[in-house]
């Protein structure tokens, strides 16, 4: 029986055992009789082996002390053990791991007079710079991989509109039936919208990417998101035939409110647009510290096998039957983005038949610490729109109120119009020249076309004007042309309101034609 482990004594004093003392590589030399003849104190302190006895330690005994005391992480210590102590003496590489985290690299080399001698380095920080290197590598493959499929499905989902659209612009070159050619522009205008919703998402996942959207973190009551909300969609909603409620709520949260909106307008939109029969509701539940953010549909609903992936980019669920037109795939990747980049987890429930639920968990906040006038994140693309001056004029207060709200978020000042008369005492109040000008067609006692020409005259001046109308047929659209004025047909979405701003604001020249004269 070999004696107990007790203090170590070396030969110390020796100036080459004394050398070896100060490397950081644990040495250890045995004899052919498997007795510890040196250890220097890494080794010692490698294995902690500090109540060992030079000259009576034996190797089969301080391999069952690694064993019992656990030092290395192995998956099988008996067979470990028995391989060690069976191979004594004979050539042999290992990397351990070991029971505190480390990794050792462990050489053993047999010497010439049937001994060992053991080096021992500890390569964890090697190890760990390997690990680190190989998932920085392996993150850029697969980084790299998903921007490929990216830009390959983006390419797709262009080239298609593109495709349709140059077909309908040949056909309608050669159609003389005014109806057809009617529902040509309309297909025309499907086509463009669909490519505009599509670049507006790219750019907002370039954001994302590039990391240019800053989270800006407040107080505020909920029910100011709802509100705009309601507004926003409850048209599109009316259309379908579809209820929208918002559950009354008192809460506060505390979050970022711009990009929360945007979650919410996100979720909303795709609620609506898989939903053709009942309605959508959004409404909150208190949990603990948090408030659970939660929209209800009545559609179709997710089938089992599609719920993991309804997150990815460009992926739709494979079902021609689920929209009379289909989303990009984009908007809930968007929704995730968004929610990982303010931290707040996005759930979903769904059963094939009986509708989804999506929501969306953020912190609880002091009503009493909402801001009362809390600035808007400026929504606008790079911030072309901020300070810019609108003259809004739409006779009908709920839409005005929306397109203000919108506009107003793209960092816009905005004076909201009703009628030529509020327009003259506006301008009394305010005679600065604004820089847009959007208009309703059909106000109640006025033409939208011959009100713009109006206050360019006051302003003596060729102020961008945009057109909006829900009356799409060829003499209206004729009308508008006649007076040399963009139109875009209501309901109006803000990507394309978005670019026809862009464009008359800052690429005007192809859309800018010189004044009327007035009428005598």
């Amino acid at each position: 029986m070999s004696p107990p482990l007790s203090k170590v004594v070396g030969n110390r004093g020796d100036p080459i055992l004394d050398g070896l003392d100060g490397t950081t590589a644990g040495i250890s030399v045995w004899s052919s009789t498997r007795i510890l003849i040196y250890a220097n104190r890494a080794f010692i302190n490698t294995f902690d082996i500090r109540s060992a006895k030079i000259g009576v330690l034996h190797h089969d005994d301080f391999i069952r002390h690694l064993i019992v005391s656990n030092e290395l992480s192995l998956l099988s210590a008996e067979e470990w053990s028995a391989a060690q102590i069976q191979e004594f003496g004979t050539e042999q590489h290992d990397i351990q791991s070991t029971s505190d985290g480390r990794t050792l690299d462990i050489l053993r080399m047999p010497s010439g007079n049937g001994g060992m001698t053991v080096t021992v380095h500890d390569i964890s920080a090697l190890k760990s710079t390997e690990l680190a290197l190989r998932s920085a590598k392996e993150a850029a493959e697969e980084s790299g991989d998903s921007k490929s499929r990216f830009l390959r499905a983006a390419n797709h989902d262009l080239r298609q509109p593109l495709a349709t659209l140059r077909i309908l612009i040949f056909s309608c070159l050669s159609e003389t039936d005014e109806a057809h050619r009617k529902d040509l522009f309309h297909a025309m205008d499907v086509s463009v919208s669909i490519m505009e919703d599509l670049l507006s998402a790219l750019l907002q996942i370039g954001q994302l990417d590039a990391g240019i959207i800053v989270p800006r973190v407040t107080t505020f009551q909920l029910t100011s998101i709802f509100e705009r909300l309601n507004l926003q969609y409850a048209h599109q909603a009316a259309e379908k035939g579809l209820k929208l409620r918002f559950a009354p709520t008192r809460a506060a949260v505390m979050t970022d409110k711009s990009l929360l909106e945007r979650i919410l307008s996100n979720l909303l939109a795709n609620a609506l647009r898989y939903t053709d029969v009942g309605g959508v509701v959004i409404g909150c539940r208190k949990d603990g510290a948090t408030l659970r953010i939660e929209i209800w549909d009545s559609g179709r609903g997710i089938p089992a096998g599609q719920m993991e992936r309804i997150f990815e980019e460009f992926y739709q669920i494979p079902d021609g039957r689920w929209a009379k037109r289909p989303g990009l795939g984009l908007g809930l990747n968007i929704v995730h983005r968004l929610a990982k980049l303010i931290g707040h987890p996005i759930t979903v429930r769904s059963q094939p038949g009986n509708g989804s639920v999506f929501s969306i968990t953020v912190p609880l906040g002091d009503i009493w610490h909402s801001e009362a006038a809390e600035p808007e994140i400026n929504e606008a693309m790079a911030g072309e729109f901020v300070g810019k001056t609108v003259l809004l004029i739409e006779d009908d207060a709920e839409l005005r109120g929306a397109m203000q709200g919108l506009l107003e978020r793209w960092g816009m000042r905005v004076s909201a119009i009703g009628s030529e008369a509020e327009i003259r005492r506006h301008l009394t109040e305010t005679p600065a020249t604004p820089d847009l000008i959007i208009a309703d067609f059909r106000l109640r006692n006025e033409v939208g076309t011959d009100l713009v020409e109006r206050i360019r005259i006051m302003f003596a001046k060729q102020i961008p004007a945009v057109i909006v109308t829900a009356d799409a047929t060829p003499e209206v659209v004729a009308q508008i042309k006649a007076a040399a004025l963009p139109i875009l047909i209501k309901p109006v979405s803000p990507p394309r309101l978005r670019v026809m701003m862009h464009n008359l604001l800052f690429e005007p020249a192809e859309l800018m034609m010189p004044p009327r004269k007035a009428d005598a």
